[in-house]
């Protein structure tokens, strides 16, 4: 069952959206391209910049965009290399870089926040950018993750370069991938182990994880439990949202309607825009009563459609 509160509509506030936002990108090969999306009032809001997951675009995730947006936030959408709208292919000599590039464009946005806000003609004055956060779904999780403080190791074992960023304050993450090694199938070995290797001791700044329990990865030799790792062993980790029966697009995050969606659930995809958004008005030091009354809810719930564990 769903969660019965009408503490937070669905859409509070209209919201305008403005895309592309193009910011130059020399070293990429492309230029970045850019979606950002706000309410059409209020002053003081906090930022997300949301990284989407392999293929996806800055036009995908609108159930989450278009909640956060509607309730208080202005959201940020880079589109990366691997996104099926720039036809970039495994033959081009960037594509072994992607992921690099990826934490690149997050640290693009938020260098140029400046021409991202003024897109949008008054925002600028509106945010508060010391309420800065970062979401990302899959390889999103991934790349947000590294200016969380994750890292990911080298040949050697030895972590590689720390990208964490002092002005993020907060994280979510949805569907992070867990531990390298003998847990990654040959295939995900073979495709992704120059960057599947991630090393969690240093990810210290506060994130909630969000992961579905029947969600079983072609590129992990373990079960759904592999999407919780980030959560129980880094020492940011304050929450832990479990979604039953959420495979990996968690009920449909990344688009109405997605025809790609095997675990499609309007009521999942409800629970964790409203979580997620209260997590990060907790984290982000702005109230901590719609993070409490989630916790409180789904508790207390008869049948519920998730878990929260808090850390």
């Amino acid at each position: 069952m769903p969660l019965t509160s009408t503490a937070v509509p669905a859409f509070s506030t209209p919201i305008i959206s403005v895309k592309p936002v193009v910011l130059p990108a020399p070293d990429r090969g492309d230029d970045l391209q850019v979606r950002v999306s706000a309410p059409v009032s209020g002053t003081g809001l906090p930022i997300v910049v949301f990284a989407h997951g392999f293929s996806q675009s800055m036009s995908s995730y609108d159930p989450l965009v278009d909640f956060w947006a509607s309730n208080g936030f202005v959201v940020v959408q880079p589109t990366f290399l691997d996104s099926i709208t720039l036809g970039i292919t495994p033959d081009d000599p960037r594509y072994p870089e992607i992921a690099r590039f990826r934490v690149e464009d997050v640290q693009r946005v938020i260098d140029d926040l400046d021409a991202v806000l003024g897109a949008v003609p008054g925002l600028a004055g509106r945010v508060d950018r010391d309420r800065l956060a970062v979401a990302g779904h899959s390889w999103g999780a991934q790349t947000v993750g590294m200016l969380l403080g994750a890292r990911v190791l080298d040949a050697d074992g030895k972590p590689g370069p720390d990208l964490s960023d002092s002005r993020v304050k907060a994280g979510v993450l949805f569907a992070a991938t867990g531990f390298g090694g003998d847990d990654l199938t040959p295939f995900a070995k073979e495709n992704f182990g120059s960057f599947m290797y991630p090393d969690f001791e240093g990810l210290a700044t506060p994130f909630l994880t969000v992961a579905g329990d029947h969600d079983q990865s072609m590129l992990s030799t373990r079960g759904p439990d592999w999407f919780t790792d980030v959560y129980h062993h880094a020492p940011g980790a304050r929450g832990l949202l479990t979604l039953f029966g959420g495979e990996h697009s968690l009920g449909g995050i990344h688009g109405y309607n997605a025809t790609d969606t095997t675990d499609e659930s309007p009521e999942r995809v409800a629970l964790i825009r409203r979580a997620s958004w209260a997590y990060l008005r907790d984290a982000l030091g702005i109230d901590d009563l719609a993070w409490k009354q989630v916790q409180a809810e789904l508790a207390e719930a008869s049948g519920p459609i998730g878990r929260i564990d808090t850390k």
